[in-house]
C-alpha cells in the first residue's frame, strides 16, 4: 500500500531541522570548550609563567626607594690627627613623590612658614616671578594676547613645550616691579621654602633648611610630620676642613648638587643630583671611598601614589676613612717657614715679579709625601692688600725651570748614556760657540780649571755639563765650533731625565697632575740643548724635583708619589681609628740606567755642595748636627707668570734640592721660589734657607714625637686632635 506523500516530506524536514540542531549545538559546546581552555591557558600561563614578573612589577609600583645621606669619610693626617670632619648639623628635607601636584608643594610650604624661619636671601628675581604667576595664573597669562599666542603656535617645528616656553617668557617679560612688590614678607617666606621644595628631584631627598635650625624649629615640625607629606627631620652632614691645605680638596654643597660635566657620571651610579660629591684634589681623587653606600628607604604607595608606609630596606655605610701620608704637624711648621721666607723676599729690591714658593718633602723609600706646601701671594679684592694663600696644588699642577738642581740628572745621564765616566776630568772655560755669545759658569767667567765631577757639583759648573752634553752629541768642544745635533741628542737627554722622573708625570694619586714644558728641538737648538744641561729650558715640577732627588737618594729606584697611606673603616668609637682595610705601600716606576758606583759617586758630589769648601749650601748646612746632601739652583728665565703686562722680563727662579741622612737616606726635599728676583747681583739664599730650616724642623718633630711616643702604627692609633685651630666649613670653601 503506497504512503501518502505530504506525511513523508514532513518526516523529512523535521529530521533534516533535528539534524542542524545537533550540530549547532556541537559547534557550540565546542567554541566553549576552546574558550575555557584559552582562559585556563592563560591563567596558567600568567600564574606559572609570567608570576614572578607580575609580583616584581607589583613590588616596584608600590614601594619606591628613596636615597638617605649618609656621612662621608674623615681624612686623618699619618699620626690619627683629624685633617677633614663631619659636623651633624638638624636638617628638614622634602622629598616628592612622582605624583605630587604643585599646589600639594604650596601648601606645604605655607604651613611650614608658619613653623620654621627661613632666609629669604637666596630667592632670586626669577623666583619671584614665578611665584607671581603661580599666585596670580590668570591675570599673568591675561598678559599674552589671544594673537600673539595664535602666532607662536603658527611656528613651523614648534613642540607643545617650546609654545608654553615662549608665552611664559612673555609673561615673565610683562610683570611689573609694581606688581612683584605686591609678594608680602610672609609670601617671600613662603617662596623661599617652596624653592627648595620644587628645586628637587622626584625621590631624591631635598634640604630645606639645615643651617641654623633651632630646637624648637626642628621640635615644631617633627611634631606635624604626619600633616606634611614628604617632609622629614633628619642630619645632614656638613664637611669641616680642619687645615687651609687645598690638596685635600673640597666638595659640592646640595644647593650646588653635582657638576654638570658630570652629572651622568654620577647619575648611572645612584648618586641624587643634589649629592655632595666630591670636586677637587682627596676630595674627587677618592670620591668612591669617602662617598659610602647611601641609605634606602621604601615609601609604600597606594594606588593613588600616596605614601602609606615607610620600610628601611638597607641601612647604609658611612664612607671608609683615609689615612694620609702627611704630617699635619710638619706641613703646619714648614707652611710658616716658606710664608715666611716669601714676604722676606717680596720685601725685597727687584721682587716684583715674586709671588709664589714651594717645599715638598716626601720618604725617599717609600713615596709618602710627609709635607706638600704651596704660599702664593694675592691682592685681596676687598682691600687692595697682599694676602698670602694656600696654593699647595701647585706643586704638581705648575712647572718652572729648575737651574742647577738637576745636574746630578746630567752627570748620570752622560755616565749611562758612555759619554763620560767618574774618572773623567773637564776643563771648566768660557767656550764659544760659532755665532755665539761665550757660555761660562758663574765662578769662572775667565779661567781655566781642570775638575771631575765631585768638584762639577760642588762648584755648579756649568761647563761641565755643557761639555757633558756636546759628547752625548759626540761633537767634542773645540774653541768656535759649528755644533749641529744629531736628530735623536734631544730625545737621549729627555728620556734619561725621564728615568728620575724629570718631564713627566710622578704619578701621584691626585687630578690634575702636570708634565711640564718641553721646549723645541732638532739639529738646530745646539745652544738649547747646553740650556737643558744645566736645567735652563725644559720645565719641571716642585713634585718631580722631589721624585728626581728620591731616586737619587734611595739607590736609584724611581718611586711613586702618594698622599693616602691607609684606608680604614669608619671608626666604631671616636677614640680610636677604625679597621685597616687597605695599606698603600711603596710602588717602584722604574730604575735608572746607572750603577750602584756612578750613583755613589754622584752622592759624594751632592754632599760636597754642602759640606766642600767650595760648596754651594756650605753656609747653611756645613754645621748641620745630621748629615745630609744636595744641590743648589738657578734659572735665567723669561716670566711667564699672572703679570700679563710683565710678560717675557728676565728673571731669576731658585731651587734646591737634598736627602739626608746622606748614609742611609729617609727624607728628601725640593724647593722651588719662581721669579724671586730680577737683579743677578743681589745675594740670594732663600732657596737653601727653606732647605735647612725645613730639614731641622724635620729632625726636632722626629725626637719629639720619640719622647712623647707618637706613632704611626697600621694596627691600632688613637684619634688626636687637628695641629691647628683652622676651621673651614663647607660653604666658605666654595
Amino acid at each position: 500500500m503506497r504512503k501518502a506523500p505530504g506525511k513523508n516530506r514532513a518526516a523529512s524536514v523535521k529530521a533534516k531541522h533535528h539534524s542542524n540542531l545537533t550540530f549547532r549545538m556541537n559547534v557550540l559546546f565546542f567554541a566553549i570548550f576552546i574558550i575555557f581552555s584559552m582562559l585556563i591557558f592563560r591563567l596558567g600561563y600568567m600564574q606559572i609563567v609570567k608570576g614572578e614578573e607580575y609580583v616584581r612589577f607589583l613590588e616596584s609600583t608600590e614601594e619606591v626607594p628613596v636615597n638617605t645621606s649618609v656621612p662621608r669619610g674623615r681624612m686623618y693626617d699619618r699620626y690619627g690627627r683629624i685633617l677633614v670632619d663631619n659636623h651633624p648639623e638638624n636638617a628638614i628635607t622634602y622629598t616628592k613623590m612622582q605624583t605630587t601636584t604643585t599646589e600639594e608643594m604650596l601648601d606645604i610650604a605655607e604651613k611650614l612658614a608658619q613653623l620654621i624661619e627661613q632666609p629669604i636671601n637666596r630667592v632670586t628675581l626669577r623666583d619671584k616671578q614665578d611665584f607671581w604667576i603661580l599666585k596670580n595664573h590668570d591675570a599673568a597669562y591675561a598678559k599674552v594676547t589671544k594673537a600673539e599666542e595664535s602666532k607662536i603656535k603658527k611656528q613651523e617645528n614648534i613642540t607643545t613645550s617650546q609654545i608654553n616656553a615662549q608665552i611664559d617668557k612673555l609673561v615673565r617679560e610683562r610683570i611689573t616691579n609694581e606688581e612683584l612688590l605686591q609678594l608680602s614678607d610672609a609670601d617671600l617666606e613662603v617662596l623661599a621654602i617652596y624653592r627648595e621644595m620644587a628645586s628637587g628631584y622626584s625621590l631624591s631627598p631635598q634640604i630645606i633648611k639645615s643651617e641654623n635650625v633651632s630646637a624648637d624649629e626642628f621640635a615644631r615640625v617633627s611634631e606635624r610630620l604626619t600633616e606634611f607629606p614628604g617632609v622629614n627631620t633628619t642630619t645632614d652632614w656638613k664637611r669641616v676642613k680642619l687645615s687651609s691645605l687645598s690638596i685635600l680638596g673640597r666638595t659640592t654643597v646640595p644647593t650646588k648638587g653635582i657638576p654638570k660635566e658630570k652629572l651622568n657620571y654620577y647619575l648611572a651610579r645612584d648618586y641624587s643630583r643634589n649629592d655632595r660629591v666630591g670636586e677637587s684634589y682627596i676630595e674627587a681623587q677618592y670620591e668612591d671611598l669617602l662617598q659610602g653606600q647611601k641609605a634606602v628607604v621604601k615609601n609604600i604607595t597606594n594606588r593613588k601614589g600616596q605614601v602609606v608606609d615607610t620600610v628601611t630596606t638597607y641601612e647604609g655605610e658611612p664612607g671608609k676613612d683615609l689615612v694620609l701620608t702627611l704630617d699635619s704637624e710638619l706641613t703646619a711648621e714648614t707652611e710658616k717657614i716658606v710664608e715666611e721666607e716669601l714676604l722676606n723676599i717680596k720685601a725685597r729690591s727687584g721682587s716684583k715679579l715674586s709671588d709664589r714658593a714651594f717645599l715638598v718633602m716626601m720618604d725617599p723609600n717609600t713615596g709618602d709625601i710627609l709635607s706638600m706646601v704651596g704660599k702664593k701671594i694675592e691682592k685681596d679684592s676687598e682691600t687692595g692688600k697682599n694676602v698670602v694663600v694656600d696654593y699647595s696644588y701647585g706643586n704638581f699642577t705648575t712647572a718652572y725651570e729648575a737651574g742647577s738642581a738637576v745636574k746630578a740628572a746630567t752627570l748620570l745621564t752622560g755616565y749611562n748614556l758612555g759619554a763620560i765616566t767618574t774618572r773623567t776630568v773637564l776643563g771648566d772655560e768660557p767656550i764659544t760657540l760659532l755665532g755665539t755669545r761665550p757660555k761660562k759658569s758663574i765662578f769662572n767667567p775667565y779661567g781655566y780649571i781642570q775638575m771631575d765631577g765631585l768638584r762639577a757639583l760642588e762648584q755648579s759648573s756649568n761647563v761641565f755639563m755643557f761639555k757633558t752634553a756636546l759628547l752625548i752629541n759626540k761633537t767634542p768642544y773645540s774653541y768656535g765650533m759649528p755644533l749641529r745635533l744629531k736628530d735623536d741628542t734631544f730625545q737621549k737627554m729627555r728620556n734619561s731625565y725621564a728615568q728620575f722622573g724629570l718631564g713627566v708625570k710622578t704619578g701621584i694619586d691626585l687630578p690634575n697632575e702636570f708634565s711640564g714644558v718641553q721646549g723645541p728641538s732638532g739639529p738646530t737648538y745646539g745652544g738649547k740643548l747646553l740650556d737643558l744641561a744645566i736645567g735652563q729650558y725644559d720645565t719641571y715640577t716642585p713634585l718631580q724635583l722631589a721624585q728626581y732627588i728620591s731616586t737619587v737618594a734611595n739607590g736609584g729606584y724611581r718611586i711613586q708619589p702618594h698622599v693616602v697611606k691607609e684606608v680604614r673603616q669608619p671608626s666604631k668609637d671616636g677614640q680610636e681609628l677604625g679597621q685597616l682595610v687597605t695599606e698603600i705601600g711603596p710602588t717602584i716606576l722604574n730604575q735608572i740606567d746607572n750603577s750602584s758606583d756612578e750613583i755613589n759617586y754622584v752622592k759624594q758630589g751632592l754632599r760636597r755642595v754642602y759640606t766642600g769648601a767650595n760648596g754651594t749650601a756650605k753656609r747653611q748646612f756645613a754645621n748641620a748636627p745630621y748629615t745630609a746632601a744636595g744641590k743648589t739652583g738657578t734659572a735665567e728665565v723669561i716670566y711667564y707668570g699672572d703679570l700679563r703686562e710683565n710678560w717675557g722680563t728676565y728673571t731669576l727662579t731658585y731651587t734646591h734640592v737634598g736627602f739626608a741622612p746622606y748614609e742611609n737616606p729617609e727624607i728628601a726635599y725640593a724647593v722651588v721660589i719662581p721669579w724671586a728676583s730680577t737683579n743677578p747681583s743681589q745675594p740670594f739664599s732663600a732657596n737653601s734657607d727653606i732647605a735647612r730650616k725645613a730639614l731641622d724642623k724635620y729632625y726636632e718633630l722626629k725626637e719629639k714625637y720619640k719622647t712623647e711616643k707618637v706613632t704611626d702604627s697600621d694596627v691600632t692609633q688613637p684619634i688626636l686632635p687637628a695641629v691647628t685651630k683652622d676651621k673651614i666649613g663647607e660653604d666658605e670653601q666654595q
